[in-house]
């Protein structure tokens, strides 16, 4: 428990009160909490095996009433995953990524399963695309946890929506079936750092709701991530300029002051949803 507890009090700050339950090994608790991203890798890729296994696992994680509107993607192709890398996402280390996932919502099988049982599919608005969208999210996370496990690093890459048309252009993806997110995979070369996280009192809540002294908990959250990690590069310097201290929150605010993938409804509605 101390190790536990010392790595959660690094992650947000504080350390959550100890519960009253017995609690016995707390190792696995301990591995999701100092969890980090990894985006370099030794050269060397998994196995195609290791790596089904591991979407076998991933696909025994909860689905939205049972119906597994998710499938994965794996891109053992080097000429698509080095278009994916350069003309998709568009960053540099995904190039020498051994691994590249796509995790898909998959809204077209329960359509089949409808005319094939001759019912009425009554359900065609925003949740036939939320739900697969949710599933694919909880996969995504099942499988880092399980190649984590293995010794693995994972990376998400949401910048697989960055070129929707492109990505269904590469896996042949059917209408009713899109790209939620990309999940780079490979034995680590480097052992990564651990990002800080926002404080608990602005995140979780009890009962109701409360953004109540967020920006005061913003600030502190600012002043304690940039002790311990900062990056040396700050987007968009030429229209924002340079400042001494580049925080989380000006780093997020930079993101979004510009569009990103305005496009994604449109595409999202090019594959036969309605969004209503």
């Amino acid at each position: 428990m101390t190790e536990l507890k010392e790595a959660l009090s690094f992650r947000f700050g504080t350390t959550p009160d100890t519960p009253p339950e017995t609690i016995g090994d707390t190792s696995f608790l301990e591995k999701l909490a100092t969890r980090r991203s990894h985006r370099r890798f030794k050269p060397e890729a998994p196995s195609l095996e290791l790596v089904r296994m591991l979407s076998a696992v991933a696909l025994s994680a909860p689905s939205k009433s049972d119906l597994q509107a998710r499938d994965i993607v794996i891109v053992t192709d080097a000429e698509k995953r080095r278009r994916i890398a350069t003309e998709v996402v568009g960053q540099a280390w995904l190039e020498n990524t051994p691994v590249i996932l796509v995790f898909l919502g998959n809204n077209k099988r329960q359509r089949q399963i409808h005319q094939w049982r001759d019912k009425p599919f009554e359900n065609d608005h925003l949740d036939a695309f939320f739900n697969p969208a949710v599933d694919a999210g909880i996969a995504m996370q099942a499988f880092v946890d399980a190649a984590e496990s293995m010794g693995l690093g994972c990376c998400p890459i949401s910048g697989i929506r960055n070129n929707c048309p492109l990505v269904n252009e590469l896996l042949d993806l059917p209408p009713h079936v899109f790209p939620v997110v990309g999940l780079g995979v490979g034995w680590p070369s480097q052992e990564g750092h651990i990002s800080a996280r926002l404080p608990l009192e602005a995140t979780v809540h009890v009962d109701s709701f409360s953004d109540d002294n967020i920006e005061d908990l913003v600030t502190a959250y600012d002043d304690r991530r940039y002790a311990i990690h900062h990056p040396d590069t700050q987007r968009q310097e030429a229209r924002f300029g340079r400042v001494e201290k580049y925080t989380w929150s000006e780093d997020k605010a930079r993101q979004y002051a510009s569009p990103e993938r305005a496009d994604f409804g449109a595409y999202i509605r090019s594959k036969g949803f309605k969004l209503d």
